[in-house]
């Protein structure tokens, strides 16, 4: 199959979205916002308040009804990259620089380009191309930050593009039949590896060595989940951690149904956990039926051998609690 990565280079710096925010930035989904995350931080609320820098994509999401749809270049691209096979898609990871704080009132637009193609790259995944969109967010006309987000466009791990999910090259009805007939039921795909950075590594060394570590602020004692760079109440840049001691309740949780993806088995549970020492994540419900999963429900720690490398937290539901 010939390389398709010089058409897809055409494709950078094209634009892929662009639009205005739907709401001004507003105190309510602030609050919302704030309320989900458990951030307490004073300087979200009152008069002077802020929006959290975090919520930066936030305010350019268009909801059920979008913004109009993607421009035709990015659907061309797309298509390009299905039509050569690469049909399966996984988010990878996203950036953001904030060069302004947004406020209650502000007026939100942004434009999305195709910032880059990567060459063709083989990850434990598959082999496929990465396309990172850049996202350039203004309030009042104001460069306010900016945000980077990365898909992983590829053909699964076992297969080459053209190639169906049996392991039968896409020709003839016939030979599909007769392919998918001799071969052997195909594997699950790995699970997707965890983005592993500079801030949030010694969280993942931990769960290696099966220990859930929170982080602690060294300044204020403020208990602080997922790992972040600095403290939200005080400030602070030191820190160090305190291993959780299992417990917890679910929080809140949402049952997944769509979309399906290889290397999952819906429908599933997705719970967000309570900590025993306050502090929240998101993790899978194991132990008791999709269904059965309550707010509440006490739930406790352990570590899931996922496949020979990855091992993940995972709450189990306590006996008798999903009755």
């Amino acid at each position: 199959m010939h390389d398709i990565h010089a058409r897809l280079k055409t494709y950078e710096g094209l634009t892929a979205v662009g639009g205005v925010g739907k709401d001004l930035v507003n105190e309510p989904m602030i609050r919302h916002w704030c309320e989900a995350m458990g951030d307490a931080n004073p300087a979200y609320a009152g008069a002077d308040a802020v929006a959290p820098a975090t919520m930066l994509q936030a305010w350019t999401m268009g909801g059920l009804s979008g913004h109009g749809g993607r421009s035709e270049a990015y659907v061309e691209m797309l298509g390009l990259l299905d039509d050569a096979g690469y049909t399966s898609v996984v988010a990878t990871d996203c950036e953001q620089e904030y060069l302004r704080p947004l406020r209650p009132g502000d007026r939100i637009t942004f434009d999305s380009v195709i910032e880059s193609v990567s060459a063709r790259k083989t990850t434990k995944l598959g082999t496929g191309y990465f396309v990172t969109t850049r996202t350039d967010v203004r309030a009042g006309g104001e460069p306010a930050g900016t945000h980077r987000f990365r898909i992983l466009k590829y053909v699964p791990a076992g297969r080459r593009p053209g190639e169906t999910a049996t392991g039968a090259a896409a020709t003839t009805a016939a030979e599909v039949v007769e392919g998918a007939a001799k071969a052997a039921p195909p594997s699950r795909p790995p699970r997707p590896r965890p983005v592993v950075n500079r801030d949030n590594a010694g969280f993942w060394e931990g769960v290696s060595r099966h220990r859930l570590l929170i982080q602690r602020c060294e300044k204020c004692g403020t208990l602080r989940f997922p790992w972040l760079p600095g403290c939200n109440s005080c400030g602070c840049l030191e820190w160090d951690t305190v291993e959780a001691a299992g417990g917890g309740t679910v929080y809140s949780y949402v049952v997944m149904h769509h979309p399906p993806f290889p290397a999952f088995d819906p429908p599933y549970a997705v719970g967000l956990i309570e900590l025993a020492e306050g502090v929240r994540m998101i993790s899978n419900v194991v132990g008791v039926p999709y269904d059965r999963v309550r707010i509440g429900m006490p739930v406790r720690l352990e570590f899931e051998r996922v496949d020979e490398e990855l091992d993940l937290p995972v709450f189990r539901a306590a006996e008798g609690s999903g009755g």
